[in-house]
């Protein structure tokens, strides 16, 4: 009569081993996963950093040339205080060019940020999980973690001098 008991004992102890192996597997790539986000969410910041400073170009002050006559000769009919070189400098000239960029500028860095959000949280919530893991004071699943940050750092971190 125990000769049932014994087989069934094995066969689940090859389930747990088998169980184990995956588990450790899927923490593995979770981990890689996490390492793979972080150097993301830099591309990303790195890419929305770029996108600001090419789309904040100054806007240009262009006097006339020909408002730096004498006062009285600048365009005949107007006022002398609307066509002085200090008033005619100091309004900005706009290209409708430049605004059509600067909104395309806006919305891809709107973009951007709301994509960089999306993979914090992500992240965070990868991050946790993964510390729920190794609070589970199981050697093997906390090697699994160990192993895939060193693996994810290993793969990932050199993709950031390419970009």
């Amino acid at each position: 009569e125990r000769y049932p008991m014994v087989i069934l004992t094995q066969i689940m102890l090859l389930y747990v081993y088998w169980g184990m192996v995956l588990s450790v597997f899927v923490v593995l790539l979770l981990t890689v996963i996490y390492e793979l986000l972080k150097v993301w969410k830099v591309t990303i910041g790195k890419q929305k950093r770029s996108s600001i400073t090419h789309s904040s170009a100054p806007v240009s002050f262009s006097p006339e040339a020909s408002c730096f006559a004498p006062v009285m000769k600048c365009q005949e009919g107007s006022s002398s205080l609307t066509n002085s070189p200090s008033e005619i400098s100091l309004a900005p000239t706009e290209n409708t060019a430049t605004t059509a960029d600067t909104t395309a500028a806006a919305k891809k860095s709107w973009l951007l940020h709301c994509l960089q959000t999306s993979i914090h949280i992500l992240q965070v919530t990868l991050g946790y999980m993964l510390m729920l893991c190794v609070m589970s004071y199981n050697v093997w699943i906390f090697l699994g973690v160990i192993m895939g940050s060193v693996l994810g750092y290993f793969l990932a971190f050199p993709l950031l001098n390419h970009i």
